[in-house]
């Protein structure tokens, strides 16, 4: 099969679904719905992350919040358990979400660090673990550490989502010999989510065979988060397709793109 047909071919695969998108949206900190809507409408994600905290004052009543804008989007919703510090938090979170969003799809999240939002390290295994156990479809968000994402396929995780920066800096991945090494040596799907400010840095992660990336606040926050959605599925696209390709090795030294082997003698006077 060449590079071309099997960028044709070219679907994500989570949990033994399938999904034409490598590019996850979240719905925070846009400038309005219309916004967010019209984002989404351009970029086409595979799903779109929302935190249950985000339930208008009608607490968990579905009718109320961002509940109805994503239904009409009609995109797979991912909920979050955002904001959640404790084990038992994320837990209760995960299954008050699975009740409020229908579906067993969640995106963990357990804080250990407030400053930089980094994950609880010490818990988010045993977090995994347990609603795994509980028939939950987890996407663990975590650091790029490879000992922990590999404890977190140990126990039943079948993608991970390691970080590229801290949450909201944009940065791009500060790690590259981090991310590239769990790339090396993890045969599940790995989702670059958090850190991302550019599509270039989306690009870059593509390129390094990583499966998706997961982007809110460098689309949310954009002056034109219309036109920067639709730069980053361009961007998850392109390197998606740069890796099917396959890049050149690079070189110490110059080569020359136009043989000389056969050139008239006269050409090199």
């Amino acid at each position: 099969m060449t590079a071309t047909t099997a960028a044709a071919h070219d679907a994500l695969v989570l949990y033994g679904e399938t999904f034409a998108s490598r590019l996850l949206l979240g719905t925070a900190r846009y400038p309005s719905p219309r916004v967010l809507e019209r984002a989404v409408a351009l970029a086409q994600p595979c799903m779109l992350t929302a935190s249950l905290r985000r339930q208008g004052a009608g607490g968990l009543d579905p009718s109320q919040g961002i509940w109805p804008l994503l239904q009409k989007m009609g995109v797979p919703v991912l909920p979050n358990t955002a904001g959640c510090h404790s084990l038992q938090e994320a837990i209760t979170t995960a299954e008050m979400a699975r009740e409020v969003f229908e579906t067993p799809w969640i995106k963990l999240e357990l804080i250990g660090d407030d400053y930089t939002l980094q994950p609880d390290t010490l818990n988010l295994v045993a977090a995994a673990e347990h609603l795994i156990k509980q028939g939950f479809q987890v996407l663990p968000y975590t650091t790029d550490d490879l000992v922990l994402c590999q404890r977190l396929v140990d126990v039943g995780c079948q993608a991970v989502m390691p970080w590229a920066a801290p949450i909201g800096t944009g940065k791009g991945p500060i790690n590259p010999y981090a991310l590239r090494t769990l790339r090396e040596r993890l045969s599940v799907p790995l989702i670059v989510d958090a850190g991302l400010g550019l599509p270039s840095h989306a690009c870059q992660v593509m390129e390094w065979g990583f499966d998706a990336v997961l982007l809110n606040t460098a689309v949310a926050l954009a002056q034109d988060p219309v036109a920067m959605a639709g730069a980053f599925a361009d961007a998850v696209r392109a390197g998606r397709n740069a890796f099917l390709a396959g890049a050149m090795t690079p070189q110490d030294s110059a080569q020359p793109s136009t043989p000389v082997l056969g050139t008239p003698f006269w050409h090199h006077a």
